[in-house]
């Protein structure tokens, strides 16, 4: 089985969404996150993003991925520019482009770009999404390259701290419920069993979402207004009730804004690899 590489290139339909404050507290309570920029209601979590364009990413992978497959997909990497802060009340018009497909010997990565603009018509977000698909290794790849966040080496002489988030039992339960993502393998252990996992594993986005808050209250002065970009690559399954522990190194000036990169690990395994984060201000 393969992806039909035809679409590429495919604009899909827009969806009009608007950021709700109260789900953006829900969100921050949901990934452990008591920044008091997300309670008074200045901003948005930064991986909130994910919430109001979320029926583009499903419109794109439905649109790529066959239903008999989608039980074997799981989240590969997030990229997210932010063009703006991301406040609640706004609100966002997004609309997914079959970006790319990338076919190797363990599975297929279906990248989507996912693009918002604000109510006067200009751009608040875009997101490049990739969902990797287990055992999918027939056909071939096409377009473009996504953004790069690769890991360089050379920041790990330049450590700037460490941070620790702990992932509670009911972590999935709460994420999905704050977030709308029921994805099976989150919340019952049978089901992820059966896809070959060691049991219930944490949202990717979730982690992220705790990677985020490692690197504003550690290099952005607690202020989530200066992000203005974050990626990250999902190395390992988190298990719930451990430790996800981020690790943050300056990687320097990048495009008038600072670049840290850092990487997660959870019981001695890395679960996030190339992080990249941009801040705004030194």
């Amino acid at each position: 089985m393969a992806l039909d590489i035809s679409k590429v290139g495919t604009s899909l339909p827009e969806h009009i969404a608007t950021v709700d404050a109260d789900r953006c507290r829900a969100y921050a309570a949901a990934t452990n996150d008591g920044n008091p920029a997300y309670e008074s209601g200045k901003y948005a979590p930064p991986i909130f993003a994910v919430v109001p364009t979320w029926d583009a990413v499903i419109d794109g992978a439905g649109t790529m991925i066959p239903p008999e497959s989608l039980g074997m997909v799981v989240h590969g990497e997030q990229d997210i520019h932010y063009h703006q802060p991301l406040t609640p009340g706004q609100t966002l018009k997004s609309h997914a482009e079959i970006y790319a497909v990338r076919v190797g010997r363990s599975g297929t990565r279906f990248i989507s770009r996912i693009v918002s603009e604000d109510e006067n018509g200009s751009l608040a977000l875009e997101q490049f999404n990739t969902a990797f698909i287990r055992g999918m290794s027939d056909g071939e790849g096409a377009g473009p390259d996504k953004p790069d966040h690769s890991f360089p080496e050379e920041a790990r002489s330049r450590p700037v701290g460490e941070f620790s988030i702990h992932v509670d039992d009911d972590q999935t339960y709460r994420y999905r419920d704050a977030s709308g993502d029921t994805m099976p393998i989150h919340v019952d252990d049978a089901f992820a069993k059966s896809m070959g996992l060691p049991g219930i594993i944490a949202h990717g986005l979730c982690t992220m979402a705790m990677c985020s808050q490692a690197v504003i209250k550690t290099v952005a002065d607690g202020d989530p207004g200066r992000i203005k970009r974050f990626a990250v690559r999902f190395a390992k399954p988190v298990i719930p009730g451990n430790d996800v522990v981020v690790s943050i190194f300056d990687s320097g000036p990048r495009d008038g804004r600072h670049a840290y990169v850092f990487e997660a690990r959870s019981v001695g395994d890395v679960v996030i690899k190339d992080g990249l984060a941009e801040v705004e201000g030194s």
